[in-house]
């Protein structure tokens, strides 16, 4: 029991790791002047699930998805 602890706080590392990086490589919510001017109805505005900016929208679910689980495994009276 006390490998499968060590091997889930190693990826619970890592996630946490890699949750941080993705978080700060999205860019802001606010688009500044281009809202304004109605740059958001362009096409990438449009498409925006297919850009760059949606694939790390994707990633970041997925990793705060595994976040919340491995930090409830780790919590479990099983491992303690």
């Amino acid at each position: 029991m006390e490998i499968l602890k060590i091997v889930i706080t190693i990826l619970f590392v890592i996630d946490c790791i890699a949750l941080s990086a993705i978080v700060l490589m999205q860019e802001g919510k606010s688009a500044g002047l281009g809202s304004i001017a109605g740059m958001a109805d362009t096409y990438w505005g449009q498409n925006k699930g297919r850009s760059m900016e949606g694939t790390l929208v994707k990633v970041t679910k997925v990793l705060a998805a595994l976040f919340i689980i491995f930090a409830a495994v780790l919590n479990l009276k099983v491992f303690a």
